[in-house]
């Protein structure tokens, strides 16, 4: 019995202070690829180093996407990029972002750590709800991050909470390969 049903593009919010938003993201677009599906995935703040999911997504090419658009982390991590450098790329990653939720060419479109863009001014919300607004009605539309914006929350159709419970940095134990980026 076939079980295929017609699909709503869904706003999908993963947020919280604990890991594994930007891990949730990537195991949607995979499995969507599993489905011939395809995704994009805008890192907002992301892109000044190599990470395993850069790597690793090369290999799944041209199902899923990856386009590291920031400059990196904003004011933490010792960051000497001006902040106007910082604000450059977020708006051309947003600009890209109009465009993949415009194109038929993608059935997923995920903005990774967007709601830290919000929160750190380099984006505005209203900006991200004109997206929403925008977006294919099929589009499934996934924003990541931190500190999502309540107005985000509730426009969304599912969102997660990822809550810190323990954390090896609390240990003195540093960020990882394979395991934080």
């Amino acid at each position: 019995m076939s079980r295929k049903t017609e699909n709503k593009g869904l706003v999908i919010v993963y947020t919280g202070s604990g890991k594994g938003k930007t891990t949730a993201a990537i195991g949607m677009a995979v499995r969507a690829a599993g489905y011939n599906q395809k995704s994009i995935i805008i890192q907002f703040i992301k892109g000044t180093w190599k990470s395993g999911e850069g790597q690793s997504l090369k290999k799944l090419y041209p199902q899923i996407e990856i386009i590291p658009a920031g400059k990196g982390f904003v004011k933490i991590l010792n960051d000497r990029e001006p902040f106007k450098n910082h604000l450059q790329a977020a708006q051309a990653a947003l600009k890209l972002a109009r465009q993949a939720v415009r194109s038929h060419k993608y059935q997923i479109v995920v903005l990774d750590e967007i709601n830290y863009a919000v929160k750190g001014n380099l984006v505005l919300v209203k900006d991200v709800l004109d997206l929403i607004k925008m977006k294919l009605p099929s589009i499934h539309l996934v924003l990541t991050g931190n500190y999502a914006s309540p107005r985000l929350i509730q426009k969304a159709d599912l969102v997660t909470e990822m809550k810190e419970i323990k954390h090896p940095f609390q240990k003195g134990i540093k960020a990882q390969e394979g395991i934080d980026y």
